[in-house]
């Protein structure tokens, strides 16, 4: 078996794993839709996830270009995963425990001041 082969078999698995793991975010969505709260899940983890990945397919894309061959399975790969834990991050940004929730004048708060008050440490940040 020549080498392009034995790459081109572990570029088909590398898929295969990619889907399990792309897979394990909508479980744990779903987990958070039954539960109807994300409380004891971490925001920080889905951010750096997300970023991992999305830098992930901004340097595979670079890479496509500079060499002039874009590495698919690792693409393909990275694409699923952001697919569905932007599907979880959105899941979580719904069902967030936020502080008075359940007031007669609650508003959830926009997606910037989410997103700002996710990434800031939880001693500096205040409680949503």
């Amino acid at each position: 078996m020549s080498l392009i082969n034995f790459a081109n078999i572990l570029g088909y698995y590398l898929i295969w794993t990619g889907l399990w793991d792309a897979w394990k975010y909508i479980w744990e969505a779903q987990s958070i839709r039954k539960a109807r709260t994300a409380r004891g899940h971490s925001r920080k983890f889905i951010n750096a996830a997300i970023h991992n990945d999305h830098i992930r397919i901004i340097y595979l894309i670079i890479i496509g270009i500079l060499y002039h061959r874009l590495d698919w399975y690792l693409l393909s790969s990275s694409l699923l995963a952001v697919i569905t834990m932007s599907y979880m991050w959105w899941t979580i940004y719904l069902y967030y425990p936020y502080r008075r929730r359940y007031s007669s004048y609650w508003k959830r708060p926009s997606l910037l001041i989410y997103v700002i008050n996710s990434l800031i440490p939880n001693k500096i940040r205040r409680h949503l």
